[in-house]
């Protein structure tokens, strides 16, 4: 019987022990998260004397800088520039944009406005818009090609080298055409308005006892306004022949 009671009595002391050691468990648990959560920033639900805060109010965003070695918590209504927002059941969190030059961004990779100087295409920022594109309305954002009117290609001008039409065989050619509009009234963001190719100098044939000597001073081009005209003349042959021959030369 003694032993039966003695039996209860270590059984109901080592019930009393573990109970005691749950309570006081349970308080050191509230102590921790009580000391977690004493002076955090306003907005911060969750903070530690380490790295700032943990776990921020559920409208507001975790932002984390790095502070040396450490990550330093902070809670914000919106993310700074450089940052957007990613919003999520967990937390709502501050994500660094990875475009370069970039102040705003709609996501990691696409930004939405560049740092100031710099236009704005397609979620990158550039120095200028690239070829066929322009700031539209005096923004900074390349919204929209550029559109130019042009007029048509005038005809090819004569075969020419170095201003001279005589002499040689291969020259060059070329045409031109006019800017009627340009976007913006900025005429380099229109096409060349030359188009220059190579050609073959044509052999000119002169009437019977001419010639067209080479290297003659004719034998250039006279500018008149924005075109070229050459000059060709034929000239006597310089060996009169009983009978009458036709010569030429290149013109």
């Amino acid at each position: 019987m003694q032993l039966g009671l003695l039996v209860a009595v270590v059984f109901l002391s080592s019930m009393d022990l573990t109970g005691s050691s749950k309570v006081v468990k349970g308080k050191r648990q509230r102590r921790i998260s009580t000391e977690l959560s004493q002076g955090c920033a306003r907005g911060c639900d969750l903070c530690s004397e380490f790295n700032g805060c943990l776990r921020c109010s559920p409208k507001l965003f975790i932002l984390l800088e790095r502070n040396d070695i450490r990550q330093i918590g902070i809670c914000l209504p919106s993310c700074p520039l450089g940052y957007f927002g990613l919003r999520n059941t967990d937390m709502n969190k501050c994500i660094k944009c990875k475009i370069e030059n970039c102040e705003s961004c709609f996501s990691r990779n696409f930004c939405t406005k560049c740092k100031e100087g710099l236009y704005l295409h397609k979620g990158r920022c550039y120095v200028t818009c690239p070829e066929g594109y322009a700031a539209a309305n005096g923004t900074m954002e390349c919204s929209s090609p550029a559109q130019c009117e042009m007029s048509e290609w005038g005809p090819w001008g004569p075969c020419s080298k170095k201003r001279k039409l005589c002499g040689f065989k291969k020259g060059n050619e070329d045409r031109t055409r006019r800017i009627l509009q340009a976007p913006s009234g900025d005429v380099s963001l229109c096409p060349a308005t030359t188009e220059v190719r190579r050609c073959t100098v044509q052999k000119n044939q002169c009437p019977e006892g001419e010639q067209i000597p080479p290297h003659h001073p004719s034998h250039t081009l006279q500018s008149s306004g924005t075109s070229s005209q050459p000059i060709v003349q034929c000239h006597k042959c310089a060996v009169q022949l009983l009978t009458p021959l036709k010569c030429w030369g290149y013109g």
